[in-house]
């Protein structure tokens, strides 16, 4: 990162091109707070700004990603009489970090090495890739509490898994373990607990390897294909297109591939 950040509830590690944001707060299973939620946010826009940054990883410390809100923090508030605002906490809190990762020109990793649940699901989800450890499992809990799924979950995993898988994790609650995610490709791997650092250290460090204007360019196309239709699709991969033809590294990939020798990129 080009500035120093001193954090609470995260810690935040760049090398090679890769920043790596890990939630910390370990005695809780990294349960979301007012704290967790504003760094989390902070660090993520850091990462979205930075030039040197390629590839942003995002993981959970100790044996769960994330269980989600933190719901000791509403003890106190819980009282007959009391009338949550849910929407408007959503709207400061929540929605700004999904819509962060959606929008950043830089493909986002989820390393989900154990539960992730209810709005630790919905982050995970959000993310462009996710690695998961053998141990992990995916809960959309909302329905135990009373609450729709938030954090854009009913946006992000109808697109992963389909409607009827996505009605029944929603409605049901069903827990969802890690063979079971990559069979209905709510993950794009798992790996055994022995082998998950590094399989998500290949995987970011093959990105990062890659030309990152082209990276860039195809997460947005892919996000937009949700709500273009193929004529305005197509235009917008020509737009998308000449940009990446412009760039040193489509030269240095063509030109390596005829010289038969490993192109050089310099994500220029």
């Amino acid at each position: 990162m080009t500035t120093a950040t001193t954090y609470e509830t995260i810690d935040v590690t760049s090398a090679d091109g890769i920043s790596t944001i890990t939630l910390m707060r370990t005695d809780v299973l990294n349960a979301f707070n007012n704290a967790l939620t504003t760094e989390l946010l902070t660090a993520l826009k850091a990462c979205s700004k930075d030039k040197d940054v390629r590839i942003v990883v995002i993981k959970g410390s100790g044996r769960a990603f994330s269980s989600g809100q933190d719901l000791a923090d509403l003890k106190e508030k819980y009282v007959p009489g009391h009338e949550p605002h849910l929407g408007e906490d959503l709207k400061k809190r929540y929605d700004p970090i999904i819509k962060c990762i959606h929008s950043m020109d830089k493909p986002v990793i989820a390393a989900v090495n154990g539960v992730a649940a209810g709005a630790g699901c919905s982050l995970a989800l959000a993310c462009d890739l996710r690695v998961a450890s053998e141990h992990a499992s995916f809960i959309e809990v909302f329905v135990n509490v009373g609450l729709v799924p938030d954090s854009g979950s009913t946006w992000t995993l109808p697109r992963l898994v389909g409607i009827g898988r996505a009605m029944e994790m929603c409605l049901t609650g069903k827990k969802v373990d890690a063979d079971e995610a990559l069979s209905i490709g709510l993950v794009n791997q798992v790996a055994s607990a022995d082998e998950f650092d590094d399989a998500v250290d290949k995987l970011a460090k093959r990105l990062a390897s890659l030309p990152n204007r082209a990276l860039a360019l195809t997460k947005r196309l892919l996000n937009q294909s949700f709500t273009n239709d193929l004529d305005e699709q197509l235009i917008q991969e020509s737009y998308a297109q000449e940009t990446a033809g412009r760039t040193h590294d489509h030269f240095e990939g063509v030109v390596s591939f005829i010289e038969k020798r490993k192109p050089n990129f310099t994500h220029e």
